[in-house]
């Protein structure tokens, strides 16, 4: 994987743990010693951030040999050999925490995402993300999302138009609201308005907005925005989304199911690496 300022993600990551220097590898293992290392899995899930782990024993020794056994997307169970890394001893010991901090947590989110994703496969419902991420982890995190099959949403307030309700409550309305961004912006943006009840979903419609974002509403509630929508704008069922409640919300017929627990909530997948 490659995306502008990952190398100065890996860079701020190897600097936060080493610092001016690995001082327990530095005195014990000569500069010149090599070696191998084994990442395998712990846990079971989805595999993600192979790449990003491959990156950072690259900066710290240019020379390293990675052979990889599973690839990003595939499942894992305990045992299994995900990849091996050889070359300088000290890069392998100094760059082993980092790169399992980054393989582990993007490992955590592929996997949830595949579980929750899986429960509503048949319906049309289409699973995306949010932007409740790690603070500067989440072009990683996101691409999780997608190594575990899920969809992004958008990645920041900078590639797309999500008119929320502080901004209803600053402008002064959805109707005012969607006719200043229809000014203001491209005719290539698509306009997106959060609504709270069935009313807001009217004055949404007459704005015309092209997506509609169900706050927190009950599934009966959604199914009557899905009836009077009838197809003139693309809905989106958000808030307090999880495993227990996707498939009902689901069934309601909306287009597509946020959920912040994708990312916020995922639990670390346990994988280890062990000198060989």
């Amino acid at each position: 994987m490659d995306f502008y300022g990952l190398d100065e993600l890996i860079k701020r990551a190897l600097a936060e743990d080493i610092g001016h220097g690995d001082i327990t590898t530095m005195s014990l293992v000569p500069e010149e010693q090599t070696g191998e290392g084994i990442f395998y899995a712990k846990g079971e899930g989805i595999l993600a951030g192979t790449g990003i782990c491959r990156q950072v024993f690259a900066f710290l020794d240019p020379q390293i040999e990675v052979q990889t056994f599973k690839n990003d997307g595939e499942a894992v169970v305990p045992g299994d050999k995900i990849m091996t890394v050889k070359g300088q001893m000290r890069a392998l010991l100094s760059g082993e925490r980092v790169a399992l901090n980054f393989m582990q947590r993007m490992s955590g989110i592929a996997s949830k995402t595949r579980y929750i994703g899986e429960l509503v496969k048949y319906l049309k419902a289409e699973l995306v993300d949010t932007r409740k991420t790690t603070p500067g982890l989440r072009l990683l995190e996101k691409y999780a999302v997608r190594v575990g099959g899920g969809r992004n949403h958008r990645f920041a307030l900078y590639d797309g138009v999500m008119i929320k309700d502080n901004h209803i409550q600053a402008v002064g309305g959805i109707q005012k609201a969607v006719c200043l961004a229809r000014q203001k912006l491209p005719h290539t943006f698509k306009i997106e308005v959060e609504v709270e009840s069935l009313e807001q979903l009217q004055e949404a419609l007459e704005a015309q907005a092209d997506i509609i974002m169900l706050d927190n509403m009950d599934v009966d509630t959604m199914k009557a925005a899905v009836e009077i929508v009838a197809g003139r704008a693309l809905l989106e069922a958000s808030g307090g989304v999880n495993e227990e409640n996707i498939v009902e919300i689901a069934k309601t017929g909306v287009d597509f199911i946020s959920c912040g627990a994708l990312t916020h909530s995922a639990t670390s997948l346990d994988i280890s690496f062990k000198i060989s």
